[in-house]
């Protein structure tokens, strides 16, 4: 048996059924950081950008963003 193996595999006390929920964990806070960066950019919300590509929250912020704080953009009227 390897030490990696004696340690509890890929993190210690934490079974390995739990390594498909992180990944889908990580894919569901991806495609979600993804689509509010997109946004934020297109946007020119630089402080949003920041703060959305600093922070981790599960995608519960970049949620927030893409559906409360960010408004579409107002025509520009001649």
């Amino acid at each position: 048996m390897s030490g990696w193996q004696m340690m509890g595999g890929w993190w210690p006390g934490i079974g390995p059924g739990w390594g498909f929920l992180f990944i889908l964990l990580v894919a569901w806070a991806l495609v979600w950081k993804g689509m509010a960066l997109w946004k934020s950019a297109r946007h020119a919300h630089k402080v949003w950008f920041v703060v959305l590509l600093v922070t981790n929250t599960v995608g519960i912020l970049d949620i927030l963003y893409l559906y409360v704080f960010s408004k579409k953009s107002k025509s520009v009227e001649r």
